[in-house]
């Protein structure tokens, strides 16, 4: 079995309102082994892309990490200086953001910009081999080197999200975080897009989390999922075990929402709509749309429990 490479524990995030702080993350917890892919699956509003900006320590006020523990190979991330801090981003944990349109700087050429990630988070590299290496990671995610001299309105979104896919990697971090990386592109182009993550991925020996709400993507993509509502994780599994029998209400009705040859039939969406953070329903946070509600489900909030080996669900049910 490989070695745990990351580890959150307790992970709370909070954002400061006039009505009080609104827990956007509430007490996460999960492992991530060196080589796996976990997708942090949920609805818009879950708190899934606020756990992973915070594992980055990239939240930005009025959001702030109000507790927890995130170990990087045994290295708490929440202890380093914001200097130190840099120095781990992109050489040992990395960001492939959402939307590469808003994250490429429009008059700035490609390999000025992968130039800059390479300056900004390791200054001891030494710029004779700067040139070589842009060329080298431009042809791991697939793209010829002549992309290096173009901007960023003269590439497709496929590419663009392609030469973000090469920033990330620039300095071969152990663990890559991919926040929705296909949500803006055709089909035919997310797959290509998934397909150059997992070959990368694949290449650097590294761990990926794959943050997004497309269960299909996650299905084809992940080895194991954990799946968020309203800033809890409310089951964790293997992907496959998950998509044979979902235990929690919630995840069993995403699951029933995803189109099949085999069935037809009308499709039907969760009652109701997600809660707002600032209101909260008491005890477990999905009761009032749930399906098998108990009366304990609204007063009591159930713990995440491994109900089966390597099968965590916060249920009462179980």
């Amino acid at each position: 079995m490989k070695g745990e490479i990351l580890k959150v524990e307790d992970l709370r995030v909070y954002y400061r309102t006039d009505e009080g702080p609104v827990k956007a993350v509430d007490g996460i917890n999960f492992s991530l082994s060196q080589g796996e892919k976990f997708g942090l699956v949920g609805e818009s509003g879950s708190g899934k892309t606020t756990a992973a900006f915070s594992i980055l320590r990239l939240t930005r006020p009025p959001a702030y990490i109000e507790g927890g523990r995130i170990s990087l190979n045994g290295l708490n991330l929440l202890d380093l200086a914001p200097a130190e801090m840099n120095k781990v981003r992109f050489s040992q944990i990395s960001l492939i953001p959402q939307g590469a349109m808003n994250s490429l700087n429009p008059v700035m050429r490609i390999k000025e910009q992968i130039f800059d990630v390479i300056q900004a988070h390791d200054k001891n590299f030494p710029k004779t081999g700067l040139e070589d290496r842009i060329h080298q990671l431009l042809r791991m995610v697939g793209l010829k080197k002549e992309v290096a001299r173009m901007f960023p309105h003269q590439l497709s979104g496929g590419m663009k999200q392609r030469v973000c896919i090469a920033m990330a990697i620039a300095l071969g971090p152990k663990v890559i975080l991919a926040d929705e990386p296909t949500s803006a592109l055709d089909v035919v182009t997310q797959r290509q897009v998934m397909e150059t993550l997992g070959r990368v991925q694949e290449e650097l020996g590294a761990s990926v989390i794959l943050v997004g709400h497309d269960m299909g993507l996650m299905a084809q993509f992940v080895d194991t999922m954990g799946v968020m509502y309203a800033g809890r994780l409310v089951e964790i599994g293997p992907v496959r075990d998950i998509f044979r029998e979902p235990l929690h209400p919630y995840t069993r009705l995403l699951i029933s929402s995803l189109p099949s040859l085999d069935l037809k039939g009308d499709f039907k969406g969760i009652q109701g709509i997600t809660p707002s953070l600032r209101r909260l329903p008491s005890g477990c946070h999905f009761h009032p749309r749930c399906p098998s509600l108990m009366d304990c489900c609204s007063v009591e909030t159930p713990a995440l429990v491994e109900v089966r080996p390597k099968r965590w669900v916060s249920c009462h049910l179980y």
